[in-house]
């Protein structure tokens, strides 16, 4: 038995966690998800990291888009722009029944944790699925065309926008749950999925405490590079690197997390910067990294587990 922690968000992370999760036993995985993107739409709470992760784990995801509900249908959206509510952010029919429900249950009283627990066990997830804190806690991106809700920037304005700063609103208040602390202290191996390090782990790692946390626990530590060949395999990672006077590459991403790991993951297109990495005081493991089928997120499951063995 391993008792694994992840630390992840958005679609990188939410694949890795589904091969972690094939190959540890069940129950044995706990997986810390980024809050920060969340939004209200249409009067209802969306968790767009949280869903991805569900839906990952209970098998249910769209495997072409990574997110979402395969086959799902978007009529109730279409209905909703017809009455003239805004549609730039796509939530398909089944996805918002978990919205709806969601929702409902939040406003009974009921915290984030719980909601996302309840549902988890309704789809048939063995593994434990915690939102890195229950409080409100929003990205904004500063850009020129002004401060952006995060799901404004990334999914309305298409990432098209140079991005000149990240801060994270209500992060003073924000505090861990009891549940993460709780997995971080039992954890016998802790890693950081390949995951945005600056909007989908940088929330993370942002509420008090939570950096600390991570740095301070006695068992191996562990991260996969987001970044292969220079390149983000998704999402605006490597331009938001850039923007920020960060190096676009598996060695700038573990820089950003100097002082938390004991080992990085970095692809064998990226060989040639295992000298460097070591030298910020983590092991470099060379392995492939790119997911494109269940059997390779299990071998880069297996890739991580073996490189925290050592």
């Amino acid at each position: 038995m391993t008792r694994v922690v992840l630390l992840s968000g958005g679609t990188g992370g939410a694949k890795l966690a589904h091969g972690l999760q094939q190959v540890l036993a069940p129950g044995d995985l706990r997986v810390i998800v980024n809050v920060a993107d969340d939004l209200e739409l249409f009067g209802l709470h969306v968790s767009p990291d949280v869903d991805s992760m569900l839906y990952a784990l209970s098998g249910l995801v769209d495997p072409e888009r990574g997110w979402g509900v395969a086959g799902d249908t978007g009529r109730a959206i279409d209905m909703l722009r017809r009455y003239g509510e805004e549609s730039w952010f796509h939530v398909g029919d089944a996805d918002l029944g978990t919205i709806v429900r969601r929702t409902a249950q939040l406003r009974r009283g009921r915290t984030l944790t719980e909601v996302t627990a309840e549902m988890a066990a309704a789809l048939g997830i063995a593994s434990h699925v915690l939102p890195a804190t229950d409080d409100r806690l929003r990205t904004r991106i500063l850009t020129d065309a002004g401060d952006l809700e995060f799901q404004r920037y990334f999914v309305e304005r298409g990432q098209r926008d140079e991005v000149r700063g990240v801060t994270f609103e209500g992060v003073a208040a924000a505090r861990p749950t009891v549940a993460v602390d709780e997995a971080l202290r039992d954890a016998e191996v802790v890693v950081i999925g390949p995951s945005n390090p600056i909007v989908s782990i940088g929330p993370i790692l942002a509420v008090p405490g939570l950096r600390e946390a991570v740095a301070a626990v006695p068992v191996p530590r562990v991260a996969v590079s987001p970044i292969v060949a220079g390149r983000a395999l998704k999402g605006p990672a490597d331009r938001m690197l850039a923007s920020l006077g960060h190096e676009v590459s598996a060695l700038g991403v573990a820089r950003l997390y100097a002082g938390l790991l004991d080992r990085y993951v970095l692809d064998e297109a990226d060989a040639a910067l295992a000298p460097a990495i070591a030298e910020l005081g983590m092991e470099p493991v060379v392995a492939p990294t790119i997911m494109r089928t269940d059997a390779d997120r299990a071998s880069l499951a297996r890739v991580v587990l073996a490189a925290a063995a050592r």
